[in-house]
C-alpha cells in the first residue's frame, strides 16, 4: 500500500467512521507509517488524538490490531467508544464471564474482530499468543508505553516481557504509545518495545486549553470550595491527595456543601472502587477525590479541573495527573496549592531513598523541576515543557502568572540572616524553632537551649514570621535549605548557600501575597459561543436519556464539543448534522434525528 493511497483511505475512514474532517499535527503521517507496515513510537499529549493513531490503521490493514493497554476501564471506555461508531471491537480481561470469553475467541478466529485491547497479563499469560499465532495481525499497539519504564511512577513489570513479540511476530507492526515520558523514558520504550529502526514521532507536549494555577496553602479546603463554587459548579474533576485518609475526609467535607463527591484510593474494596470509577464516568458534575491510584486510562473528555491539595512527586507525575483535564480541547483548568511542609515532606522522601547514587541523583532532578515550576515568577509553560525537551520562547497568557504577574523583592541579606541562624542553632531543629530565634521569641524551649543567647536571636524583627517562613519555603525549594537527613524534622544548610553566605550571589524571592478570590470564569468555555443554559441542559439531557439507553457513559454518545457545535451551527437536517465535529455515519444514523428533534423543539434565539 503506498502512502498517497494510505493517506486518501485514511481521511475517509477519519471522516466516515470517526465524523472528523482532517487530521492534527502528525496524526496523517503516523498513520501512514503503521498503515504501510512500519514501527512506531508515538509521544502525543493527553487529548492529542493518540488512540487514531492505531484505530484507523487497524481498519487499513488485514486482520485484527492487538492493543495492549494496562487498565480494564481505559478498555471498556474505548471498546465502548468504538462500538458507538461502528467499529468491531473487544476487550478480553478478568472481569468477562466464561461465556463472553468463548464468544470474542470464536469471533476472533473467525475474522470478525478489528481491534482486541487485552492486559499485557493477559496477552503473555495462558495460550493467547500461539492461538494469536494461527490469526492474521494487523499490528500491534502498546498504549501507555511509559509503564515499561523501571523508575516511573506507573511501573508494570509485565511490559518488560513484551518484547518477545518482536520475534514471535516478524514483521507485524508495532506501535508503542504515550502522552508522558522524558527524554529518558523515551530511550527506554524504544529500546524495550521496539526495533532499531522505528520511527520517532514527538508532538508538542503544550496543552494550550489548560490554564495552570499554583498558590499558597492558606485554609486549603476553603480554598478548594471557592475554586470549585466559583469556577467550575456543576462540572466533572479531579482533586488529587497524598493520603487515602485524605481523599475519605475531603469527599465528605465536599458533600456535606453540596459538592457531589467521591472518594478513590488503592485502599478501597475492589467493588467500590469500580462503582465509583463508574459513577464519575457516567455522571456529570461529579468531583472524583483521590490518591494517584486514580487516573490513568480515564477516558472521560469532560474533566473541566484537575486540583492538587498537596504537590506531586514530580513534574513529569503532575503533567500526567493535570492532562486528565479538557480532553475535550475545551479550556480546562489545573490548580495547585501548596506550603512549606509539601516541599519539606518531599525533599525528605528524596533524601531518605535506598535506590542507587545515580538514580536518586536523577530523582532530584526531577524534584528540581518540579520546585522551579511552583516558585517561577514568569510564565509557567516554559518551565513545564522544558522538562520533556521542548522549548517555548514565549509567555503562554493562560497561567496565573501571566495573568497575574508575581513581584520579586531582594532578599538577600533577610536570607543570609536565616541561614546564619539555622547553622548557629545546630542545623537540627525545623523551621518554627528557627524563626522563633529570629524574632526573639523568649520561651522556655529556646531558653533550655540557650538559643536566646545566640547572635542571630531577634535579628529578623523587622519582619513579620509570615515573611520569614516565605524565606525558608523558598530558600527549601531552592535548594539552599535541605531537610535533616536523620528525619528529625530539622533543617540544614546545603552545599549551594555558600555563595550566598559569602556574598558572592545576591538573590531575589517571590513576594507572596494574600490569596486573591478566584474570579468567576465561564463554565462551559468555548470563545465563540454564547451557552443559553436552558438549550444547553436539553442537549445534556438527551445525551444522557440516550446513554442511559445504549449502557455506556455520555461522552461516549457525543463529547461537549459536539454538543457546542450544535448549538453554535444549529443543523436542520441530517445532512448538516453530518458536517458537525465527531458525527460519524453511524451515530449520525443513531442519534442524528433525537438531536434535531431536540434542537427543533428549543427556542429559536436560544443560544443565538
Amino acid at each position: 500500500m503506498t502512502a498517497p493511497q494510505t493517506s486518501t483511505a485514511a481521511r475517509a475512514v477519519l471522516e466516515q467512521v470517526f465524523g472528523y474532517p482532517c487530521f492534527r499535527g502528525q496524526q496523517g503521517e503516523i498513520i501512514d507509517c503503521i498503515a504501510a507496515g512500519g514501527d512506531a513510537l508515538v509521544l502525543m499529549p493527553t487529548g492529542g488524538g493518540k488512540s487514531l493513531c492505531y484505530q484507523i490503521p487497524a481498519l487499513l490493514r488485514e486482520g485484527v490490531a492487538i492493543v495492549v493497554s494496562p487498565l480494564i476501564a481505559l478498555m471498556a471506555d474505548q471498546v465502548a467508544a468504538l462500538r458507538q461508531q461502528g467499529v468491531r471491537a473487544a476487550a478480553l480481561n478478568s472481569s468477562l464471564s466464561i461465556e463472553e470469553r468463548l464468544e470474542i475467541g470464536r469471533a476472533l478466529e473467525a475474522g470478525e474482530l478489528d481491534l482486541l485491547y487485552v492486559a499485557p497479563e493477559r496477552l503473555l499469560g495462558g495460550d493467547l499468543l500461539q492461538r494469536l499465532s494461527g490469526i492474521r495481525i494487523a499490528l500491534f499497539a502498546i498504549d501507555e508505553a511509559h509503564c515499561v519504564s523501571q523508575w516511573g511512577h506507573d511501573f508494570r513489570p509485565e511490559y518488560l516481557q513484551l518484547d518477545i513479540l518482536g520475534s514471535r511476530f516478524p514483521g507485524v507492526p508495532r506501535v508503542a504509545l504515550t502522552a508522558t515520558a522524558d527524554e529518558r523514558t523515551r530511550e527506554e520504550i524504544r529500546q524495550r518495545l521496539l526495533p532499531a529502526d522505528a520511527r520517532i514521532f514527538v508532538s508538542s507536549f503544550d496543552r494550550p486549553n489548560i490554564r495552570y494555577e499554583v498558590g499558597l496553602k492558606d485554609r486549603p479546603r476553603e480554598q478548594l470550595l471557592r475554586f470549585i463554587r466559583e469556577r467550575h459548579a456543576g462540572e466533572s474533576g479531579i482533586v488529587y491527595c497524598m493520603s487515602r485518609r485524605a481523599t475519605e475526609q475531603i469527599a465528605d467535607w465536599l458533600n456535606t456543601r453540596d459538592i457531589p463527591a467521591l472518594a478513590y484510593h488503592a485502599g478501597l474494596e475492589p467493588a467500590l472502587r469500580r462503582h465509583h470509577q463508574s459513577r464519575f464516568l457516567r455522571e456529570d458534575g461529579l468531583v472524583m477525590v483521590a490518591t494517584v491510584a486514580f487516573g490513568m486510562g480515564i477516558d472521560k473528555p469532560d474533566v473541566r479541573f484537575v486540583a492538587h491539595l498537596d504537590l506531586p512527586k514530580t513534574l513529569e507525575a503532575y503533567y500526567q495527573e493535570t492532562g486528565r483535564a479538557g480532553r475535550d480541547g475545551l479550556p480546562a483548568e489545573a490548580w495547585l496549592v501548596y506550603g512549606l511542609q509539601d516541599i519539606y515532606r518531599i525533599r525528605q522522601m528524596s533524601s531518605e531513598s535506598q535506590a542507587s547514587a545515580g538514580h536518586k541523583r536523577r530523582e532530584r532532578q526531577r524534584l528540581e523541576a518540579l520546585l522551579a515550576f511552583c516558585e517561577t515568577t514568569q510564565c509557567r509553560r516554559p518551565t513545564l515543557l522544558a522538562h520533556f525537551g521542548e522549548a517555548y520562547p514565549e509567555r503562554c497568557g493562560n497561567c496565573d502568572n501571566c495573568q497575574n504577574p508575581p513581584r520579586t523583592w531582594d532578599a538577600a541579606d533577610p536570607a543570609r540572616r536565616l541561614l546564619s541562624c539555622v547553622y548557629r542553632t545546630g542545623q537540627r531543629f525545623g523551621a518554627a524553632h528557627v524563626i522563633d530565634v529570629l524574632l526573639g521569641e523568649n520561651g522556655e524551649r529556646l531558653r533550655q537551649r540557650g538559643h536566646e543567647r545566640l547572635s542571630t536571636f531577634g535579628i529578623g524583627t523587622d519582619l513579620p514570621r509570615a515573611t520569614w517562613q516565605s524565606i525558608t519555603r523558598q530558600l527549601l525549594a531552592h535548594g539552599y535549605l535541605e531537610p535533616d537527613p536523620e528525619g528529625h524534622g530539622g533543617l540544614r544548610l546545603a552545599e549551594a548557600c555558600r555563595p550566598l553566605l559569602r556574598g558572592e550571589s545576591g538573590l531575589s524571592l517571590r513576594e507572596d501575597l494574600p490569596s486573591r478570590r478566584a474570579q468567576p470564569r465561564m463554565r462551559v468555555a468555548a470563545a465563540d459561543v454564547t451557552v443559553d443554559p436552558d438549550t444547553w441542559a436539553a442537549l445534556r439531557a438527551e445525551r444522557r436519556r440516550l446513554a442511559e439507553r445504549e449502557g455506556v457513559p455520555p461522552y461516549v454518545i457525543f463529547h461537549d464539543a459536539t454538543l457546542l457545535a450544535m448549538l453554535e451551527q444549529r443543523p436542520t437536517n441530517l445532512a448538516e448534522f453530518a458536517d458537525l465535529p465527531g458525527v460519524g455515519a453511524r451515530k449520525l444514523e443513531r442519534y442524528g434525528e433525537a438531536f434535531l428533534a431536540t434542537l427543533a423543539a428549543l427556542p429559536s434565539t436560544a443560544g443565538a
